[in-house]
């Protein structure tokens, strides 16, 4: 898959309405990696893979992607970039 694919999935599913979401039934890639969705929703996308994981939270003009690793908690990486996505989209970005 290439990353515009990647992309172009993660975007497809903030604007997912179904009952259960196809990221949410399938997973989805990042820099070729197959992660299990934790969480979707129309602002943010959460995945795990083993032990770590990636946060992506959509601003105003924005998508944050973050990894991180299992030294890392999950919830603290996910607080951490939904507070970075919060401030830019005060900002306007």
């Amino acid at each position: 898959m290439s990353w515009q694919e990647e992309i172009k999935a993660v975007v497809t599913s903030f604007d997912d309405k179904s009952t259960v979401k196809k990221v949410q039934s399938e997973g989805f890639h990042i820099a070729n990696e197959k992660f299990f969705t934790l969480k979707s929703d129309e602002r943010s996308l959460y995945g795990k893979k083993g032990k770590e994981g990636v946060a992506i939270v959509k601003t105003l003009q924005a998508i944050l992607v973050a990894h991180y690793p299992e030294s890392v908690q999950a919830g603290v990486a996910a607080n951490t970039v939904e507070q970075l996505a919060d401030y830019l989209i005060s900002v306007g970005y």
